[in-house]
């Protein structure tokens, strides 16, 4: 099965893909707002569950919550959930945010019925009032809330789906059975498993829908490669038809691919742009491209365009918090801006691009694990499955055969991740600190226009790219 997109001779992609970045930094205002100058927009799947009972729960003063909910093909799903987790008028700002149970591979019910409604009201606000492109970018390493995430998105008639973080070669073939509505699996990474044994987690659309439910699109799919190599595998061994790919540099924000030898990034670890031409698919170039000059440079190799990430995580319409996004453009005038490439932060033990703010200027012992989604699955004595993070209690994480030096340096990249969009979680009258990503490049802000608050908008970031 093809993309319900009709990419004939009549069409043409957009030269910018806006990244999907964080949890909630790409949210479906920064998505629209770059969909709506003709250019595609990206919501962050990530942790979207979470999200939407935050703002559920801090009241949806603007009521975009309730309206999504509202366009949700069926009622009762999104009226439990509006039940559950509405707060009118909020629920304080010095009392904790309720939390959903964390997510696990026999989910119940309920906990995929969220999934679905969350990533259907993001796209679905996303896609509003244009006719735009929209995608959603999901992380492979993150494997748990996929099938449900993907399904909501589709059930808004997503676009795209970009996925990294991992090399998720099943992606394209999942899409196909879903979008004919038929039962769907992805085989689990698990920790010491025996190879005699077949984990998976498996999600049935009809058991969600009714029986009238009509077929849905299928979107398009775009891996995120770091290598000429990586790119070949999905050409050659993904499960389905892949339609474009993300060509990420090593310099751009969030999780980057592990470098190929001696723990520090070089020439080596450059994929070549005109290796990828050569596969004859739609790509688009990441990392360090938010300028005019290299979007000529790689449409002139042969990509599509670029895909930019920090440029429109610094614009007023993105999640994070305004008096971050200040500080951020703040501290690069002034010349102290530190983007530091950290190898032991993430979880994930993938490289992690991140700032340093007056926000999380003092030690977070932030160990509780109370999100969950970077927890590794792994296989006890027994053949069942448990879970553990080495950025959870130390205590807990050895408990459960974790190693001890595994710790170190570790950080709660959830909970900071939402800190930083202002939704922390309060514990003992202080809330969780906020870890903030971005890429090494933020020279775009010496050029593009700002506003009075200092910052440029999605627009503005746009209008200068094209320039």
């Amino acid at each position: 099965m093809v993309s319900h997109l009709d990419t004939s001779a009549d069409f043409s992609w957009p030269s910018i893909i806006q990244g999907g970045m964080g949890a909630g930094v790409s949210d479906w205002r920064l998505a629209r707002a770059v969909a709506s100058v003709g250019q595609m927009g990206v919501v962050s799947g990530t942790a979207l569950d979470s999200i939407l009972i935050r703002r559920l729960q801090d009241g949806d003063l603007d009521g975009s919550m309730r309206r999504g909910l509202k366009a949700f093909p069926y009622p009762e799903m999104a009226e439990r959930i509006l039940e559950e987790w509405f707060v009118p008028g909020g629920k304080g700002p010095d009392n904790p945010y309720r939390l959903k149970p964390l997510p696990v591979v026999d989910m119940n019910r309920d906990d995929e019925e969220l999934l679905i409604v969350a990533c259907f009201v993001e796209v679905y606000l996303a896609k509003e009032g244009h006719s735009g492109l929209v995608g959603i970018n999901l992380l492979e390493k993150i494997q748990l809330p996929t099938l449900p995430s993907l399904f909501g998105a589709m059930l808004a008639e997503v676009d795209v789906v970009i996925m990294g973080g991992g090399i998720p070669l099943a992606i394209p073939g999942v899409l196909d059975a879903m979008a004919e509505l038929r039962p769907v699996a992805l085989k689990l990474n698990v920790l010491g498993a025996n190879r005699s044994h077949d984990h998976k987690i498996e999600f049935h659309p009809g058991t969600h829908i009714s029986a009238s439910q009509e077929p849905l699109k299928r979107p398009c799919f775009f891996p995120v490669v770091s290598s000429e190599t990586l790119a070949k595998t999905f050409v050659r061994k993904a499960s389905g038809h892949v339609d474009g790919l993300i060509v990420e540099h090593f310099t751009a924000g969030g999780h980057n691919a592990p470098p190929r030898r001696d723990g520090a990034y070089s020439e080596r670890d450059v994929c070549p742009i005109d290796k990828i031409a050569a596969l004859s698919l739609p790509f688009w170039v990441a990392g360090s491209s938010a300028s005019p000059e290299r979007l000529r440079e790689v449409k002139a190799l042969g990509a599509n365009g670029v895909q930019v990430g920090s440029a429109f995580a610094c614009c007023e319409e993105s999640g994070i918090t305004l008096e971050i996004k200040k500080e951020i453009a703040e501290q690069y005038f002034s010349g102290e801006l530190e983007v530091i490439t950290d190898f032991r932060a993430s979880p994930t033990d993938y490289p992690f691009k991140r700032v340093d703010v007056k926000a999380n200027s003092s030690a977070d012992a932030c160990r509780a694990c109370d999100l969950g989604y970077l927890r590794h699955i792994f296989e006890k004595e027994d053949g069942t499955l448990g879970y553990r993070c080495p950025a959870a209690p130390r205590k807990s994480y050895i408990a459960k055969g974790g190693q001890a030096e595994d710790c170190e340096g570790r950080r709660c990249l959830c909970n900071g991740l939402v800190a930083t969009i202002g939704m922390g979680q309060v514990r003992r009258d202080r809330e969780v600190q906020p870890l903030v990503t971005m890429g090494d490049d933020l020279s775009f802000l010496d050029s593009v226009e700002r506003e009075a608050s200092g910052l440029p908008t999605a627009k503005s970031v746009v209008d200068y790219l094209l320039s």
